[in-house]
């Protein structure tokens, strides 16, 4: 209630009142700069005084006197509610800072994935929360949850690099062995922080969804992402919201119901190789800016079979698609390549056509794909494995098949340049721009195109109805 106002009225207090964007905090601070009205971030408004940061008295850990708790209310902008807090101690010096969420623990939990491909990336802000797992994906290191931060890309490795150097002069001499390990991932560190180790990917996963990291509008595909995900039992019993109530409940009815995207799912199969029973695990994927696939993977633990496909979903397209990327460059082999089963592959310069179903479904890289391509060729027309193959090719056929293999591994090294067709009557098939994707890729062309009759009949759609087959089946 407000003092100025009559009982019985009340005042509606919205949460910008509170949390003010730090523009805003900081111009409450401009009549106390001239030297005229407040000091140390005091305001003076009338007969109010509005403090822009809270100093509170608490004890230092450290020295056990007392000290100073400083805390700033503020909103981060496309984010949300913080408190910025930091304390010090004048009789001993110690210092630290942290951040905490000031709002709810969201309804999900976030996982962002941020690849640095340039120095400036290092600039990128990031809030880590203290429910906030860190990880540097390429340096296979990974930090718990701890103390929330509120830095920059650099400002994490950093840290990260000083605690491991912490002490290593002690782990020498004690475990020598752990030395050398940790002594590496130093120096990997160390190289990424140089510009020399480009590109790598930090990786930060929060329960809470009280995490982010900064996106950029001239980001491309693969630079930033953002997943949102339904928490377990055990995360959410780790926040404190336990594993009963409703929404425990409709998370459980959700999981069951749906499939949820990048969560790995386990059902029973049979070898085909050796007819035990074995296991198939199954994952869905979302490819930015195309469509949900999903990834199959079946391992036998008797005989040793392994086998993964890519299977595509929705609607069966009116048309047909005809993808054309010509491969100039390693950046080119490095592009995700989605080619489904019914896709028919092509490529000219290397005198190499795959037909639909042969490799069956695959989501990799140009790069992956001609090397999956080329062993399995390789495997059935060498039965040996190596050079000189079977004794029933003849030296003329032998010869030929050499010379079309050196041209597959030129490729795949990048010293040919070659072209990839990809002619889908399903649409189903993707290769990743190299430039944002409302822009025109110069690599690149793609192109409708009606399916043949042979098309329709191979996928029988001839002989498909949806429309009034009921009725029949009555008659």
């Amino acid at each position: 209630m407000s003092t100025n106002e009559k009982p019985g009225n009340s005042t509606t207090v919205s949460s910008t009142d509170f949390f003010e964007s730090i523009g805003q905090k900081a111009g409450h601070l401009t009549p106390a700069t001239n030297g005229t009205n407040g000091t140390n971030g005091v305001a003076h408004n009338g007969d109010d005084d509005e403090k822009v940061v809270e100093e509170i008295e608490s004890m230092c850990m450290n020295c056990h006197e007392n000290g100073t708790t400083r805390m700033l209310l503020t909103a981060i902008p496309y984010f949300r509610e913080v408190i910025l807090m930091s304390f010090s101690c004048d009789k001993c010096g110690f210092s630290n800072s942290e951040i905490q969420a000031a709002g709810t623990i969201q309804p999900k939990g976030s996982s962002y994935i941020l690849r640095l491909t340039e120095l400036s990336d290092f600039e990128r802000q990031v809030v880590k929360s203290d429910t906030a797992v860190v990880k540097f994906i390429e340096l296979d290191l990974e930090v718990p949850a701890g103390r929330g931060q509120f830095t920059n890309v650099e400002g994490i490795l950093s840290a990260i690099i000083d605690d491991l150097d912490l002490g290593q002069e002690a782990r020498k001499e004690q475990m020598p062995e752990v030395h050398a390990k940790i002594d590496e991932i130093i120096k990997k560190g160390r190289a990424m922080l140089a510009g020399e180790a480009f590109p790598f990917r930090l990786s930060v996963d929060d329960a809470a969804g009280n995490s982010w990291i900064t996106p950029n509008m001239r980001d491309g595909v693969g630079k930033w992402e953002k997943r949102d995900y339904v928490r377990t039992p055990e995360q959410n019993e780790t926040l404190g919201l336990g594993t009963g109530g409703a929404a425990a409940g409709d998370a459980q009815e959700s999981t069951e119901d749906d499939i949820i995207p990048d969560q790995v799912y386990e059902f029973p199969a049979t070898c085909p190789g050796c007819m035990h029973p074995c296991t198939t695990n199954m994952k869905m994927v979302d490819i930015p800016h195309f469509k949900a696939v999903v990834i199959m993977s079946t391992v036998c633990t008797d005989c040793g079979y392994r086998s993964n496909d890519v299977k595509t979903g929705g609607e069966i397209p009116e048309l047909g698609k005809k993808i054309t990327l010509r491969v100039d460059s390693a950046e080119d082999l490095a592009r995700d390549i989605l080619k489904s089963e019914s896709c028919f592959l092509e490529c000219p310069e290397l005198n190499l056509q795959v037909n639909p179903g042969t490799l069956g479904g695959r989501f990799t890289t140009v790069e992956g794909l001609l090397t999956q391509v080329r062993n399995d060729l390789h495997n059935q027309i060498f039965e040996t494995g190596i050079s000189e193959g079977g004794d029933s090719l003849s030296t003329n056929e032998r010869s030929q098949w050499n010379t079309f293999f050196e041209g597959i591994d030129a490729a795949i090294k990048g010293d040919k340049k070659f072209t990839i067709i990809l002619s889908d009557p399903l649409a189903s098939s993707y290769v990743q721009k190299a430039v944002d994707p409302d822009q025109e890729d110069p690599q690149m062309t793609t192109e409708d195109y009606k399916r043949t009759d042979q098309e329709e009949e191979d996928l029988g759609l001839r002989d498909m109805k949806v429309e009034g087959y009921q009725q029949e089946s009555t008659d």
